[in-house]
């Protein structure tokens, strides 16, 4: 028995949710055979203990087959997901953590940027959920490749639409393509609340929101409504960006959002046929940005046509190619947020009491009396609930 005969055999055991098997992803190392006896160890990404009873079942009976006496599997897996510590309002008490993900404007691959890191994430061996909050514009159907299925509707709840091991919502599975929605920002607010109450959504241990661009009220009513765990900014090299994204950040700020980083798109150019990486649009220019908001880049994706065209044909690169520099990058991120939710709730997690709206029910916070001189600096504007402070 040779190690080309074991990684042959263990070459069919398919990572548990994936179509890819445990050697393609790299994770099977220090085999030693002892004439017909093997012993070798797996590094998983999952903590999940049934992920890790698989793989070693699955490795056994594949070893077995080609002759292996004893078999000897060392599981290597992180450790399980700590329990959320937030506190303030909550409607979707179910879900352990909130990952908000804006843009200060669009067109930078914000939802590009949700639907692998929630991959990444859910490879990692987390229970992940995938919102897609932008109600203009629902692009995660069609990245998902759920774009022609309907959620199911159980009772007066909607079931979310289950891909690439994660669960999935978005605007865009309730209505006819191409139906525009012409609404106000009220009915903005109703539709984000709705999202995250009325969506059957199971015990998650993270709930990715891919933001509308811009910092309006979308993104107040879901600081209002769940403890957002943290917040990711996706901008581009170009100045025009990194001015919109300095707003972002600032919104971070002001809803008391704990910062993740920066994802720098289009971050150079990685030729698909010499695989050299160009820097064509600039890059690392985010990095006075990230310095003024004492947070990070925690990756910089560059151009890679291949992650245009998995997100075009609904097969998200993070996992149809999982060994491209991109995919490879996209995991790095979702450690990095990762790490930073873990060190959030072990330091008493997160609180929304402080942007919660002051007017009485039924009343307009815009309504309320205009103040008599300027607001100081840190001070509200004097409409009692508007969220500007």
């Amino acid at each position: 028995m040779t190690e080309e005969n074991v990684k042959s055999a263990l070459s069919k055991v398919l990572y548990p949710g994936f179509t890819k098997d445990i050697v393609t992803f790299g994770f099977v190392n220090n085999i030693i055979i002892d004439a017909n006896d093997v012993t070798f160890s797996v590094d998983i990404t999952s903590s999940a203990p049934e992920v890790a009873k698989q793989i070693s079942d699955d490795a056994n009976q594949e070893l077995k087959a080609i002759g292996a006496i004893n078999v000897t599997c060392n599981i290597k897996a992180p450790k399980m997901p700590r329990e959320s510590s937030s506190h303030g309002k909550n409607i979707a008490p179910q879900i352990k953590n909130f990952l908000m993900v804006s843009s200060g404007k669009g067109g930078v691959g914000k939802s590009t940027t949700s639907v692998n890191i929630a991959i990444a994430l859910a490879a990692q061996g987390k229970k992940v959920g995938l919102l897609d909050a932008d109600i203009y514009g629902p692009n995660i159907p069609r990245m998902m490749g759920i774009d022609d299925l309907k959620p199911e509707v159980n009772g007066n709840k909607v079931l979310p639409i289950k891909a690439y091991g994660i669960e999935v919502m978005s605007m865009g599975s309730l209505m006819e393509p191409g139906q525009s929605l012409i609404w106000r920002g009220a009915m903005i607010m109703k539709a984000i609340e709705q999202f995250l109450r009325d969506i059957l959504w199971s015990e998650l241990d993270v709930l990715v929101i891919d933001m509308p661009p811009g910092t309006g009220d979308a993104q107040l009513t879901l600081a209002q409504s769940v403890p957002v765990t943290v917040g990711l900014t996706v901008t581009t090299p170009q100045g025009v960006s990194l001015d919109d994204s300095r707003r972002s950040l600032d919104m971070f700020k002001k809803l008391n959002i704990p910062i993740a980083g920066i994802i720098e798109n289009m971050s150079g150019f990685i030729a698909p046929d010499t695989g050299v990486e160009y820097d064509i649009f600039g890059k690392g220019t985010s990095q006075p940005m990230a310095d003024e908001f004492k947070t990070k880049i925690i990756a910089e994706i560059p151009i890679e046509p291949s992650i245009r065209i998995g997100g075009d044909e609904g097969k998200p690169i993070t996992f149809i190619n999982p060994s491209s520099e991109s995919a490879k990058r996209y995991m790095a991120a979702a450690a990095s947020i990762w790490a930073d939710i873990e060190e959030i709730n072990a330091n008493g997690g997160v609180d929304n009491a402080a942007v919660q709206p002051t007017t009485p029910p039924g009343v307009s916070a815009c309504s309320t009396a205009a103040p008599k001189q300027a607001p100081k600096e840190k001070e509200s504007c004097g409409t009692g609930g508007c969220g500007c402070h």
